[in-house]
């Protein structure tokens, strides 16, 4: 057994002091991911400052019809909260289907955002990962990686980014706030999770210390119609094989905005720029949604084991295009 030291924190000042001042010390929340990790020797705190208690659990709604979520607010809280289900039932069905009940109903949405990889090569603590330790290599490559990613990998690094609820934030470019040492930053969601290249380890731009304190989300009228769609193994908790958060504007049959987002696929929460540049003032018809869904995906790099899901991506992108574009017309 490792000795690991434990404190609670009572205000996010001292919690981010207490942390900063200690490389080998870090933060505890919910700790579905967290206390798995130290079980399997992954992860190797000396310190855990508990953050439970601090007060961060707040869902907010803004004049513009956005939402500010605290980081410690449950996945449960927030997948039941009316506004959320309301005007972003994308993120509600997210987190629905990202953890059983009793995940969610401890873990929270700071941590979702800070979760780490499911790969087994990172998980076991002995295979070479350079995510657990840079320079070691990348057990994935050449092993099993039917589950891994397909967009945004690098020879140093093939691990399928885990979130769900990270989706539909992504397509919402929603922002992260923190609490550091050098004070509050807000993060675009697309700058919060950064691509494996020759850093896998590096999974954000946060220094030791800086705290997740909160999610915007901007008020977005299409929202409302919006829907996120999981394809998974079997229908119980399992993470994604490929998901798409999305939500569309349509009038007289002709797209207007659409916000595109990719699970399951990618090494981030994948935000699915090309589709949606394609799909801008094009026809809502199914050879539309085929060539953007075509597009999107024509940058994958696949192995033997999960080049299956490049078609399974992009026909997950065309029913959910389909499901939001038949028989209704979406809000402006």
């Amino acid at each position: 057994m490792r000795p690991i030291s434990y404190s609670r924190a009572s205000a996010v000042i001292d919690a981010v002091a207490t942390v900063a001042a200690d490389p080998t010390s870090d933060f505890l929340a919910g700790g579905t991911t967290e206390v798995d990790l130290l079980r399997q020797n992954v992860l190797l705190p000396r310190r855990l400052v508990d953050i439970n208690d601090l007060p961060l659990t707040q869902i907010e709604e803004r004049p513009d019809g956005g939402l500010y979520i605290g980081a410690l607010a449950r996945m449960s809280d927030v997948a039941e909260a009316a506004a959320v289900r309301e005007r972003f039932p994308m993120v509600a069905q997210a987190l629905v289907m990202g953890a059983s009940p009793q995940l969610r109903h401890m873990a929270s949405m700071g941590g979702n955002m800070m979760q780490r990889v499911r790969c087994g090569y990172f998980r076991d603590g002995m295979s070479p990962c350079n995510k657990r330790d840079p320079g070691s290599g990348c057990g994935a490559l050449d092993g099993f990686n039917r589950g891994h990613a397909v967009l945004g990998v690098s020879d140093h690094c093939i691990a399928t980014h885990p979130s769900d609820v990270a989706v539909p934030l992504m397509a919402l470019d929603a922002r992260v706030h923190t609490e550091g040492p050098h004070g509050r930053r807000v993060y675009p969601i697309d700058d919060f999770f950064l691509l494996p290249g020759e850093t896998p380890h590096m999974e954000h731009p946060l220094e030791h210390g800086e705290l997740v304190v909160g999610i915007e989300v901007p008020g977005l009228p299409a929202a409302r119609s919006s829907t996120y769609l999981k394809v998974r193994d079997r229908e119980s908790y399992e993470f994604a094989l490929t998901s798409v958060a999305a939500a569309v504007t349509l009038a007289d049959g002709i797209i207007g905005d659409v916000r595109l987002a990719l699970g399951g696929v990618a090494t981030k929460p994948w935000r699915a720029r090309r589709a949606e540049e394609l799909l801008r003032g094009a026809p809502a018809r199914r050879e539309t949604f085929q060539r953007a869904a075509r597009e999107e995906l024509a940058s994958s790099r696949t192995t033997l084991l999960n080049a299956f899901k490049v078609e399974l991506a992009q026909r997950t992108m065309v029913r959910v295009l389909e499901t939001l574009t038949t028989g209704t017309e979406s809000p402006s």
